[in-house]
């Protein structure tokens, strides 16, 4: 288990301090960020979170899928590599 998170399903107008005020709530924050169109800086609908250790990371994870924020349920998993292009 690593210590970073994939969020899928945000509302598109979420913001990295929202979605790291709700992690906070598991335990310490190292990084959040949402994903925006380089173009436009609509959120894409998903980010990234990085917990201070695999265990609040895990706990996150149990914790927060299926959470609401702004309106909608959230997805979290634990984060893959990205793949080679």
């Amino acid at each position: 288990m690593t210590n970073k998170l994939f969020i899928g399903s945000l509302e598109y107008s979420t913001t990295d301090a929202q979605l790291e005020e709700l992690f906070a709530t598991i335990g310490k924050v190292i990084s959040a960020k949402v994903i925006t169109d380089r173009d436009t800086g609509v959120g894409k609908g998903f980010g990234f979170v990085e917990m201070e250790t695999p265990e609040a990371a895990k706990e996150a994870m149990d914790k927060l899928n299926g959470a609401q924020l702004n309106g909608r349920a959230i997805a979290v998993k634990e984060a893959t590599p990205r793949p080679e292009r």
